[in-house]
């Protein structure tokens, strides 16, 4: 991927990334799993790897992005956009794995979704909820 968050992820947020997440139910669609420094995020339906990023620690402290792959088999996962997926990447990582709210990713999914689909009509709630399994009020 061309793009990468920008985000820095603290000492304490990299440990729970580290500890990954698996789907509770049928209604959430990642499974989240770390290898070393390399985060492996899975579809949990059908278990495909749709992203895996590598993290590096930064000087002073934290932890970001260095590299991350997109699976580009449209019969796997439906992206080809790497602005969307690097929404996606810390999406899944901020509102799934770490649990905060996310206002701000979450507008910016429902807006690139939108744009893409070219449907200004699609509820939020909706665009939410089948791109990450998150209603726009959980977590």
């Amino acid at each position: 991927m061309s793009d990468l968050p920008q985000r820095i992820w603290s000492d304490e947020d990299w440990e729970r990334i580290q500890r990954g997440y698996g789907a509770q139910d049928m209604d959430e669609k990642w499974d989240v799993f770390t290898e070393g420094e390399v985060v492996f995020f899975h579809r949990s339906w059908t278990g495909y790897g749709v992203f895996a990023a590598t993290f590096a620690p930064v000087g002073g402290g934290g932890w970001r992005i260095a590299s991350a792959v997109a699976e580009r088999d449209g019969e796997r996962y439906g992206g080809t956009d790497d602005a969307y997926d690097c929404l996606m990447l810390e999406l899944v990582i901020t509102a799934i794995v770490l649990g905060e709210p996310a206002p701000e990713l979450r507008s910016r999914l429902v807006e690139l979704t939108r744009r893409k689909s070219r449907s200004a009509d699609a509820p939020a709630v909706v665009i939410q909820h089948s791109a990450l399994g998150l209603r726009s009020d959980s977590n």
